[in-house]
């Protein structure tokens, strides 16, 4: 029963909502943290798959899929604060009377925030080791970010839904796990999916923009198009996080909560 991992959920809620209470600053930096852990998984993945690119292989977005997964263990076991998973933790946390709505909303502002700061910081220092200023290396990269960018608002929406159900659950998953080497699996294998399926995650997007924007790019590639892309996203994310996550799970193991709630002295 799912009910042991969802306590692990509210009290890494909690533990979140500590942080911020004692320190904007302190959860504001962990924010920033969890969008440069991105931005590596970001440039890994996008410098494995342009040798594939090249030449015209097909294993160039698999390759990818399968290299962006470290972004997710650096945020799991490097101890940043992600917007995405934040909308099921504060949800959850909310709904279960733990939290005020209030509260969630000024955490999932802050962490948004702090993401989009550190994505343009770690563009920043991507910039500055000129990394990424080779067509050779970046020609697969504005590629994709074309792509996202010129994608129906529609489709951006409902790829964004499925994108954090599938990353949200990169993280609750792991929670039914004890060994870390199960655990570091599991997220690499929900992350690869989401990739590999074309769906579309707001922070991943944030840093992917910021690197192209600070290379050499085409017109197409632009500060509209980040907005074009950014808002449909970031609701979609919201939904598929705070809906199919954290409202689902919190009315379907409703009467199990209770019972425990009804057991406690």
């Amino acid at each position: 029963m799912e009910t042991e991992a969802l306590k692990n959920v509210e009290l890494l809620a909690l533990k979140k909502h500590k942080i911020f209470k004692q320190s904007i600053i302190r959860y504001m930096l962990r924010s920033i943290l969890a969008s440069m852990f991105i931005g590596f998984g970001v440039i890994v993945a996008f410098r494995a798959g342009s040798f594939f690119y090249l030449v015209e292989s097909p294993m160039a977005y698999p390759m990818a899929a399968i290299t962006f997964g470290a972004a997710i263990i650096l945020i799991s076991y490097g101890g940043g604060d992600l917007f995405t998973g934040n909308t099921f933790y504060y949800t959850y946390a909310a709904l279960r009377k733990k939290m005020r709505w209030p509260e969630v909303f000024k955490l999932w502002i802050t962490s948004y925030g702090g993401n989009m700061i550190g994505a343009a910081l770690f563009a920043g220092f991507i910039f500055l080791t000129g990394l990424f200023a080779s067509p050779d290396i970046n020609a697969f990269l504005l590629n994709v970010v074309q792509h996202k960018m010129e994608a129906p608002t529609g489709q951006l929406f409902f790829r964004a839904i499925l994108c954090n159900w599938l990353v949200c659950m990169a993280f609750f998953v792991p929670m039914f796990m004890k060994e870390n080497g199960a655990k570091m699996f599991a997220m690499m294998l929900f992350v690869f999916c989401f990739f590999i399926s074309g769906y579309e995650h707001s922070i991943a997007n944030m840093c992917t923009f910021a690197i192209a924007l600070v290379v050499e790019h085409p017109a197409e590639i632009s500060m509209a198009g980040v907005v074009h892309n950014l808002v449909p996203v970031t609701l979609g994310n919201l939904v598929g996080g705070a809906g199919l996550m954290g409202f689902m799970y919190y009315f379907v193991n409703k009467p199990f909560l209770n019972e425990e709630d009804a057991g406690k002295p």
